[in-house]
């Protein structure tokens, strides 16, 4: 499929424009979906593509999609209810401009959104820190609007839709049998981990049996890393790749956003924390962020020296976690 020039002639056709794109150029990091910028006559947008090519994840699902929180999270249908769910919501999300999922002549199901012009705040965290404590403050009034949103079931907004719920009876439980999983997986793929399988396993248990039952779950982005906050011209966060989007423990939510946004993780405080969830989420996200990085790189996934970095940094944390 030569995607590029499908895209030049299919993206405009949707927008209702007779001209093909003059440039089409693939974005750097999507793994799950291809992001393309493509200059129109006047003004640039930006395509989602949704096809086998473009989704560099092996097939390994451990459950039905429909009743897992984790399953894997790509495709239109999820993310046309997360958007619809976040504008409601008042948290900005790119706008979106227009969908197209059937047409045989689509290289696949797409949608065209705006082209939010800023830098992501990742980059502007490292270029220009000093600047960032506004954007901050915003991403920390959109995370209490999405945090107290909440619902009695859990899972991603688009199962609960349609009247779908997770095979496991909570958040935490969860967690548990995925951690454990994720830790037999990098036992298996690193012999380093392989001395601490025991002593981590009993640290899990321990750890999900200090948690009591939950009956409200919050709307949580679930990899609300800097890499996936935009920052538009007016110095508002602007929120991509939400297609993950569900109803959890915000305590998930908070341990990949300490991980990710370190000492200045405080200025995001939303809700308050509860420590025993905090402290399995914590060594669960870890060891996710080792297995799953691992597995994406069985495949060709091009941006191969950032995974195994990601990989290392979480083993390293996974294996110094004690009670």
């Amino acid at each position: 499929m030569d995607t590029p020039t499908a895209l030049a002639h299919t993206v405009p056709r949707l927008l209702g424009q007779d001209h093909p794109a003059t440039a089409v150029q693939r974005l750097r990091g999507g793994s799950k979906k291809g992001v393309y910028r493509l200059t129109l006559a006047d003004t640039t947008v930006i395509a989602y593509l949704w096809h086998p090519d473009e989704d560099y994840w092996p097939a390994t699902p451990r459950t039905a999609p429909e009743t897992d929180p984790f399953s894997h999270a790509s495709g239109p249908d999820l993310f046309t209810t997360a958007h619809r769910t976040l504008t409601d919501l008042g948290v900005r999300v790119p706008r979106l401009l227009a969908l197209g999922t059937t047409a045989p002549h689509h290289p696949g199901p797409l949608a065209v959104l705006e082209d939010v012009p800023g830098p992501t705040l990742e980059e502007r965290l490292h270029h220009d820190p000093r600047t960032t404590a506004p954007v901050l403050d915003h991403l920390a009034t959109a995370l209490r609007a999405m945090h107290d949103h909440t619902r009695p079931a859990f899972g991603k907004v688009a199962h609960l839709d349609r009247g779908h719920t997770p095979a496991a009876p909570t958040c935490h439980h969860l967690v548990l049998q995925r951690a454990l999983a994720d830790l037999d997986e990098t036992a298996d793929r690193d012999p380093r981990a392989r001395p601490h399988h025991t002593r981590l396993t009993h640290t899990l248990h321990t750890l999900a049996q200090r948690i009591t039952p939950r009956t409200e779950h919050s709307l949580i982005h679930g990899e609300l890393g800097p890499d996936h906050v935009l920052v538009d011209t007016h110095g508002h966060p602007v929120l991509i790749d939400i297609e993950g989007l569900m109803f959890f423990d915000h305590e998930w939510e908070h341990a990949f956003l300490r991980l990710r946004f370190g000492p200045r993780h405080p200025r995001l405080t939303t809700r308050p924390l509860d420590g025993a969830r905090t402290d399995l989420y914590s060594l669960a996200m870890h060891l996710s962020l080792v297995a799953g990085p691992l597995r994406l790189l069985d495949g060709p996934f091009p941006d191969r020296d950032t995974m195994r970095a990601i990989a290392e940094h979480n083993l390293h944390a996974a294996l110094a976690t004690t009670l």
